[in-house]
């Protein structure tokens, strides 16, 4: 019984989040329908060439969350992610996914933190249909070229990267 109650007491929605999208947001929401604390992590330790530094993308996603609730939590992690996830007692990890495209990659990643951490539970959400093609990679190629992105990332999001 101690593992149940443990396993519903908190979850951890990471990812690098350059920048936080309308998408990132219903996962966010979502989680916290369905978890008692939810942990927002923003990777700063990441493959992937970003275009906000560490803190911009932890700020904006603090802007994005405000008024969603209590139960969530907002920071930054380095190294693996089932590292954070026991440094911080929580025992659930939640991947968003908008297409089948996306369940090959982040099945491999479950499978890998499973075998790390086999007592860290990995649960998928989907996103909803309305936000389900919206990525941050989209959102930065529309921005470059000056798109409009307002109906795809939050105000703060559309404001900071029309900045020069």
């Amino acid at each position: 019984m101690a593992n149940k109650e443990k396993l519903l007491t908190t979850a951890v929605y990471a990812g690098t989040f350059d920048p936080v999208t309308n998408g990132h947001i219903d996962i966010i929401k979502r989680a916290q329908k369905v978890f008692p604390n939810v942990i927002v992590a923003v990777a700063s330790s990441t493959p992937k060439q970003t275009l906000l530094s560490t803190e911009e993308r932890v700020e904006l996603v603090k802007q994005a969350c405000e008024g969603l609730g209590g139960n969530l939590e907002i920071g930054s992690f380095s190294g693996l992610l089932i590292d954070y996830v026991r440094s911080r007692d929580a025992s659930v990890v939640v991947r968003g996914l908008r297409a089948v495209s996306d369940f090959e990659y982040e099945a491999q990643m479950a499978t890998i933190n499973g075998q790390l951490a086999n007592d860290i539970e990995t649960v998928f959400l989907m996103a909803s249909a309305s936000v389900s093609f919206v990525s941050s990679k989209i959102v930065k190629e529309v921005a470059k070229y000056g798109g409009n992105i307002d109906s795809l990332v939050p105000p703060c999001v559309a404001s900071k990267l029309k900045q020069p």
